[in-house]
């Protein structure tokens, strides 16, 4: 007969207390129903998208973070924005629906928002792979002839916008009175001077200005009619509406070279002429008619 080793034995009959504690322990102990921990719970619902007022911004998608589910949407014109998202946020390229997780930075973006709290939140994000055509008004930061980059930036600064300007870029001149009697083109596009412009994809990504209205140029005289609307000598500021178009102009002044302005109030019809030196028009008389 062969011989079992006394270790064996001694494994054996402890396995055999054991299991006889462990039925003696439940006979005992009454059973309780298993609570899975609450972290470990899935979770399967997911909430309802905030129901405030939507808004639809476009601008340039940057710096996405994936752990924290947010990203930075740059507004032409506007200061960037901080925007979060999650699985309820749908993000399409080009019209066609994709995962979340593919999103990417990109240049032409338009995000549909809603606040969440405080917080800025994507209901569903659209991305286009080509610029489409646009119209924009804006300073001229830069021009460079030798390439036709120019970059515009807005009235509230932010990005520039950057495109092309080719020969086939048509120039107008369009203001109030200026007097420059050159025609307009592109020794416009100084630094400073105001445009407004239309512009079309050039199938790269970027886009070709069609049309540059040049709206003043530093150095350049206007000539501004209208009612006076109001006037802060503490701002060296004043507003006047033009009635043939109701456009309002807000022209700078220096109280001390304009002695003329004591005799005139809100109300009246008034004649400005002023030079525009790159950042405002600053009026050099005004006159009461």
């Amino acid at each position: 007969m062969k011989r079992i080793p006394e270790f064996a034995l001694l494994g054996a009959v402890s396995l055999s207390l054991s299991g006889q504690i462990i039925a003696q322990t439940a006979q005992q102990a009454p059973a309780e129903p298993e609570t899975p921990p609450t972290h470990l719970k899935p979770v399967t619902t997911i909430p309802q998208l905030p129901k405030g007022t939507s808004t639809i911004l476009g601008g340039a998608i940057r710096d996405i973070d994936p752990v924290l589910d947010r990203f930075n949407l740059n507004i032409v014109g506007d200061k960037k924005m901080r925007i979060l998202y999650d699985q309820r946020t749908q993000l399409f390229v080009d019209g066609k629906r994709i995962s979340l997780n593919k999103l990417r930075p990109a240049e032409h973006a338009s995000v549909q928002t809603t606040l969440d709290g405080t917080n800025v939140f994507a209901i569903s994000i659209h991305i286009l792979s080509q610029l489409q055509q646009g119209d924009y008004s804006g300073q001229v930061q830069s021009y460079d002839p030798t390439t036709g980059d120019i970059q515009i930036v807005g009235e509230r600064g932010g990005d520039p916008l950057r495109l092309r300007v080719s020969s086939s870029t048509v120039f107008e001149r369009k203001g109030q009175g200026s007097s420059s009697n050159t025609p307009a083109g592109p020794g416009d596009l100084q630094p400073g001077s105001l445009v407004s412009l239309q512009f079309d994809p050039d199938g790269k990504g970027k886009a070709i200005a069609t049309k540059i209205t040049v709206l003043a140029t530093p150095g350049s005289t206007f000539v501004f009619t209208g009612n006076l609307v109001s006037i802060d000598n503490s701002t060296g500021t004043m507003m006047v509406l033009d009635p043939r178009n109701d456009e309002t102009y807000q022209v700078g002044f220096n109280p001390g070279t304009l002695p003329s302005l004591q005799n005139i109030h809100p109300g009246e019809h008034v004649r400005i002429s002023a030079a525009y030196d790159g950042k405002r028009y600053v009026a050099e008389s005004v006159t009461s008619e």
